[in-house]
């Protein structure tokens, strides 16, 4: 079992160049618009943050949490995003930290309920994530899950 180091990007600013170009590599977005996300969260212009999870040094898996994830239901915000974890660190429970990381941190500034898209059926319920609708996503012709986290 790899040891596993949980931060926020305000606990390492340094990494958001790097953060950035990681998660537009799993993602295909362009590496700008997690900068300015990232940038914002560091100005402190929002809550609304980044988490990774670092195993010697390398992002092994990261998500954020963005007002709107490129889908039509604008009132369900802030959205949980770009969840990924390294294929070889699968298994060992990182995003379910992440996930749980994340809407602690959001709890702890008052900022609930939490939403997020995802195809995936049976993973985010083991986190507390219940299926809350179905929403439409930008450029997509079928439907997505939304999913709530109160």
């Amino acid at each position: 079992m790899s040891n596993y180091t949980y931060i926020t990007l305000r606990d390492a600013p340094q990494l958001m160049q790097k953060s950035a170009e990681w998660f537009s590599s799993k993602w295909g977005v362009p590496t700008e618009a997690y900068l300015e996300c990232m940038q914002a969260y560091l100005d402190g212009q929002t809550e609304l943050g980044w988490y990774l999870c670092l195993c010697c040094d390398q992002i092994v898996g990261g998500l954020g949490v963005i007002e709107n994830d490129f889908h039509n239901r604008k009132d369900l915000a802030p959205n949980v995003c770009a969840v990924y974890t390294e294929s070889a660190h699968r298994g060992n429970g990182i995003a379910g930290n992440l996930l749980n990381m994340a809407v602690e941190d959001l709890q702890s500034k008052g900022i609930s309920p939490v939403y997020l898209v995802t195809d995936h059926v049976g993973f985010y319920e083991r986190y507390g994530w219940e299926f809350l609708c179905m929403v439409q996503c930008d450029g997509e012709s079928n439907m997505s899950r939304m999913y709530i986290h109160k």
